[in-house]
């Protein structure tokens, strides 16, 4: 059985107090979770070592980093290694995201450096795909997102995809006015699931956890998370207040 998972991305927010004060006010609401559900914490990374402290000898709760750089190490100021986050027990990566995507360049081929360099560090990876508002309205967003998933991740054998967790961000329904619905939602998700699935079978395919990242909130979780396909939420703006996690969580 595939993990639901919930993971909230912190973005460029909260100082290190606001950050411990956040964790702490989930931790007091944070409902039991079996085996099978998961909650991802990725906070800035000057968090990540009181972060990790805080979540220490949590099972349900996984510490997760918002990038990591494409080399191993080297002259490269201001970046961050995949080995620095595992030294610092990291469990998930986010790679690829809209906003990485869009302002800082990043290409097919940095991301699947960045992909294996996570995988070399026994780090799994949150991998975000998407399209933008002018492929949506030409109707080629399935060839679109088809195309960044293979060039992002079908370089890996079948063992090591089975440490990637897929992110589907519509970008076009987030700060647009426009909103997604659960049905485009869902119809976005299995068709990234037969695009693995045709690359890896369908036993790896049906194990695949594909998140939704497109202005997920309490008030909309439910519906989203029923979609046969969607198995969580990655999240934005209410990750940052700890009632609006927890209660998509609770719908999780």
């Amino acid at each position: 059985m595939r993990k639901k998972i919930v993971a909230g991305n912190w973005k460029m927010n909260l100082n290190l107090n606001e950050g411990a004060q956040l964790v702490n006010e989930i931790f007091k609401s944070l409902p039991a979770l079996n085996s099978h559900k998961q909650v991802v914490i990725a906070p800035p990374y000057l968090h990540l070592t009181q972060t990790a402290s805080q979540l220490a000898g949590m099972d349900d709760v996984s510490l997760g980093a918002q990038n990591c750089h494409h080399e191993a190490s080297g002259a490269y100021t201001g970046e961050v290694a995949a080995s620095m986050l595992k030294s610092a027990d990291v469990s998930y990566v986010i790679i690829g995201h809209s906003e990485r995507r869009e302002y800082f360049k990043e290409d097919d081929a940095m991301l699947a450096k960045k992909v294996n360099q996570a995988l070399i560090n026994e780090i799994q990876v949150i991998f975000c795909c998407g399209e933008p508002l002018e492929i949506r309205d030409a109707g080629t967003m399935n060839q679109y997102v088809e195309s960044q998933v293979k060039a992002g991740l079908f370089h890996l054998s079948a063992d090591q995809f089975k440490n990637i967790v897929i992110a589907y961000e519509p970008i076009w329904a987030i700060g647009t006015g426009r909103t997604a619905t659960s049905a485009q939602a869902q119809d976005m998700h299995a068709h990234i699931r037969s695009v693995v699935a045709a690359q890896y079978g369908a036993a790896i395919a049906d194990d695949t956890s594909i998140l939704y990242g497109g202005s997920c909130k309490p008030s909309n979780a439910v519906e989203l998370f029923a979609c046969p396909d969607v198995d969580g939420g990655l999240i934005g703006g209410a990750a940052l207040k700890a009632s609006d996690f927890i209660g998509i969580i609770q719908a999780m």
